[in-house]
Formats: structure tokens, sequence, C-alpha cells
């Protein structure tokens, strides 16, 4: 059996239970070494075989899975943050269903939530957004052209954008040019949850010359939009006490 598990943004103790379970009984560990938190090896079983992605190619990822299942062991994929978000899992699940082999995926906490646990932010303020969108600039990777930055940024929402900080300066161009003011609220936040995080609070217009003070041109996400700013939002309904809910009776 084959676990596609998320290990979180970096944090040890940010791995789900579940997650954490599956380390300490599997056979063989497929781990994300460019990003995962090596820590978490700590965990496995003496026995367990360990093998780091990021000098392999899918084909030899997958070459271990087989291997490991001709064997009868079990199999962890451990991958940075939530494997379905830029995780690359479908590609191996597909080539998985090839071979007739069954997975199963265990979530993860992803970098924009544990960003903005770091800023103590929530992204869908009542009056001010309620829509909250992760994406991130072409690069070796192309982006459909109907998600271009300036199409999302006309949104005016919320925004965490991921895998661009080597890019920030035309990042923030195409924000402006796709409808955000250069005034508006952002956040760059350098790996995220880990004991050498760095969080820095700009405008778009300065999110290149942020990044080059603090030394950031890697695993960050930069987080957009005027929630970040947390100003002039509404109550939440949920709890008005004139709002009648399931569970009691409004009154004014």
């Amino acid at each position: 059996m084959v676990y596609f598990v998320g290990a979180g943004p970096g944090a040890l103790d940010l791995i789900t239970v579940r997650g954490l379970k599956l380390i300490e009984k599997a056979d063989v560990i497929i781990y994300a070494g460019s990003l995962v938190n090596p820590e978490l090896l700590k965990y496995a079983d003496a026995k367990a075989v360990i093998h780091d992605s990021s000098r392999m190619t899918l084909e030899e990822v997958i070459e271990v899975i087989r291997d490991a299942e001709e064997k009868g062991l079990d199999t962890v994929r451990l991958h940075t943050g939530d494997p379905s978000v830029y995780g690359a899992v479908r590609e191996q699940m597909d080539e998985l269903d090839g071979l007739g082999i069954s997975y199963e995926s265990c979530p993860g906490v992803t970098a924009a939530f544990g960003a903005a646990a770091g800023l103590n932010l929530e992204y869908t303020l009542p009056g001010v957004s309620q829509t909250f969108i992760i994406t991130r600039m072409e690069g070796r990777t192309p982006v459909p052209a109907s998600e271009s930055i300036e199409s999302l940024a006309s949104h005016h929402a919320s925004m965490a954008v991921y895998l661009s900080a080597g890019m920030l300066e035309e990042l923030a161009e195409r924000l402006i040019a796709g409808g955000y003011e250069k005034d508006t609220p952002a956040a760059i936040a350098c790996r995220a949850t880990w004991p050498d995080e760095i969080t820095v609070r700009c405008t778009v217009s300065e999110l290149a010359e942020e990044a080059a003070k603090h030394g950031i041109t890697k695993t960050a996400v930069v987080l957009v939009g005027d929630a970040i700013a947390h100003a002039s939002y509404f109550r939440s309904k949920l709890y008005d006490p004139s709002f009648t809910t399931g569970y009691r009776q409004g009154f004014t």
C-alpha cells in the first residue's frame, strides 16, 4: 500500500496525527528532501528504507514503490505541505493506477495556512474578501492563460502566490496591472512555521524591495489583499446577537 502524506509547512508538530502514525509504521519512505523537515524521519522505524526524492525522477520513484509492493511493504510518499497543492501527485497516482497499486492520501497543512498562523490572519473577512486564491507565476511549469496573475488580481480577493519568490518585481507589476492598487497590503512569509521563519508585511509595490532587504529568494509564499491588513471589515453574523442560527435565537 502507498500513502501520500502531507508533512505540513515545516514545523515538526504540524504534521497530522494520522500522517505521523503512517510514518511510524512505514517500511519505505520517499520524502521531498528539498522541502520536508528531515526531523520527521526520526519517527520512522529503524528498519525503514528512506529515499530522498529531490534527487530522483518520477520513474525512479515509481520503481522504488513497485519494488516495495512486490515485497509486500508499505510505502509513505512524504510531500511538503499538502500533497494536493503543487505536489505533483496526480502523475504518480496515474502511474500507480497503471500498475494496479493501491494508494491513499493523508492531507497536510499547506504553506499559506502556516503563513496565516504566523501573521495571525483571516483571509476571508466579511465585507473585505470572501474568496481565497492560491496560485503561482509561470516558470518552467506554464499557467493557463485564463489563470494569469492579471486575471486573478481583477477579483481583488485574498491571494497566496506560491513558487514565485524569485520573480517579485514582475509579480508586483502584474498584480497592479490586474487591478490591485500599489498600496494594497501584502506580506512575504519565508519558511513559514520553521524556526528561522521570516515574515514581512509590506505593500504590493514594496514586495521586491522588502524581499531583497531580508535576503528572501526562495521558499516563500506571497500574500496579497486587503484582508492582510485586517482593517474595516464587518462583524461576522455567526456571532451577532441579533442573528438567529440553528443553535440560538437572535434578539434585538
